[in-house]
């Protein structure tokens, strides 16, 4: 990316300076008698546009950069960080980062990672897709969120208010490299749209919503579609009702069923397992899932959310098999982490990539009505509430809002009551996976049914 380029992309910095900011970086800390070092330079930019009953509440403008430093002296290591790109704040950075290591204890898990690990020139190059800036300005991004708003108000007389439709278009690029040879870098982009209507009035009052986000903003939902459906979302949920305490099997929608296979990567994460607070401590190789469940991970996925040729610390990432046949066949480790464990890094300095979790019982027809069908009778979950989940014991309680199904069908909406259970059990307890999946993040899942959890209700 050369200056004229950045310019037209909408960054202030090209790769080339960047590139020279890292070598120069890596110069003082070499100068400094470090053993080892390693920077990243970013810079990011954006704007983000929020509307409400038609009149412009927010409009935000983004633009920030960063020069970050580690310093190594044998297995001590500091870090500093600035937003000055002048010769004299990186020197200043880079002394800040050897005088934190100078006066760090040792710590022998500590250390850039491995030269064999780092992601080759090649690999580096991969060209994933995954900058497409949008030359958005805020008339047209308020256009954009009022239009989502209006297709909500006008599809029932009872959406009778609105918390609002918001537009935002973010970008970034940067430039990483270390003392072991590493350099690699790429601009990415994140756009998004969401809507957020109220049905009904009164005590009976039920809001939703419903988002499109793309790394591309042509592929995004229209404003129109994103605004019906949330509509459709907060209609449905008019008239909800408690339900009797009972014990009962929990169908979770798409969207919210990325939420559990977030709980078990937070599970097999390299900082929970050499902390020990992890209710999957030791679990590589064990049956935690049902056994017809698989979950890939493909980091090289061509406009992926989590996609990356390298991690955060320049480590080669793979596509791989995360769960087989419900068994664990990997962990995610940084460098870090892996040492700790006595390991080899996984490339996950910085979270996992591209998850997707499948069963070999679904068939194509097990979209929503077919999973109902396989709830039969029992709570279809659509939104959760709440932080009540013990990943240290596994110990899951939650907030939780949906539907009653009886005979395959739902019943009626429900509301203000709390789903728990352990997470080792929910694991073990997927009887079933739709075939409507749903990307939420980097998490790609059907509808998930569970076999049984307690409902609290009146």
């Amino acid at each position: 990316m050369t200056a004229s380029t950045a310019s037209r992309t909408g960054f202030a910095y090209s790769r080339e300076q960047f590139q020279q900011i890292v070598e120069d970086v890596l110069g003082m800390a070499r100068e400094l008698g470090a053993s080892d070092a390693g920077v990243e330079v970013s810079e990011g930019s954006g704007i983000s546009v929020s509307v409400r009953k038609g009149e412009v509440e927010h409009v935000e403008r983004n633009r920030d950069k960063s020069v970050g430093v580690s310093v190594y002296l044998g297995q001590r290591r500091g870090n500093a960080s600035t937003s000055d790109f002048s010769a004299a704040a990186l020197s200043q950075t880079v002394r800040a980062a050897y005088d934190i290591a100078r006066f760090t204890a040792e710590d022998p898990a500590a250390g850039l990672p491995d030269a064999d690990d780092l992601a080759s020139a090649a690999e580096v190059a991969q060209d994933l897709d995954l900058f497409h800036p949008w030359a958005l300005d805020a008339e047209t991004a308020a256009e954009l969120a009022r239009r989502a708003e209006a297709a909500a108000m006008v599809v029932d007389k009872r959406i009778t208010n609105s918390d609002g439709g918001s537009v935002s278009a973010q970008q970034s690029h940067f430039w990483a490299g270390n003392s072991r040879g590493f350099r690699g870098g790429y601009a990415s982009s994140r756009h998004s749209l969401s809507v957020s209507p109220i049905a009904g009035k009164g005590g009976d009052m039920q809001r939703d919503y419903w988002y499109t986000s793309m790394r591309d903003a042509l592929e995004m939902a229209s404003p129109e579609s994103v605004g019906r459906y949330a509509a459709e979302r907060a209609l449905s949920r008019l008239k909800s009702r408690k339900v009797k305490t009972c014990e009962v099997p929990v169908l979770f929608e798409s969207p919210v069923a990325a939420g559990l296979l977030g709980g078990f990567v937070q599970g097999v994460s390299g900082g929970a397992l050499y902390r020990k607070a992890s209710f999957l401590q030791d679990c590589l190789g064990q049956p935690i899932w049902a056994d017809h469940i698989d979950i890939s991970e493909d980091p090289h996925e061509r406009r992926g959310k989590g996609s990356a040729p390298f991690d955060d610390e320049g480590v080669r990432t793979r596509a791989r098999q995360v769960v087989e046949a419900g068994v664990v066949q990997g962990y995610f480790l940084s460098s870090y982490s892996a040492r700790k464990l006595g390991m080899k890094t996984t490339g996950h300095a910085g979270g996992s990539q591209n998850l997707r979790l499948t069963s070999r019982l679904t068939q194509p027809g097990d979209h929503l009505e077919q999973m109902l069908r396989k709830l039969h009778r029992g709570l279809f979950v659509t939104e959760l509430m709440g932080q009540g989940v013990n990943y240290v014991t596994g110990d899951y309680s939650r907030g939780a809002a949906g539907f009653w199904v009886e005979d395959g069908r739902i019943a009626f909406p429900v509301h203000e009551i709390t789903i728990a259970s352990n997470l080792r059990d929910m694991l073990k307890g997927v009887v079933a996976v739709g075939a409507d999946a749903f990307c939420m993040g980097a998490k790609t899942v059907g509808s998930v049914l569970v076999d049984r959890m307690k409902l609290a209700g009146t």
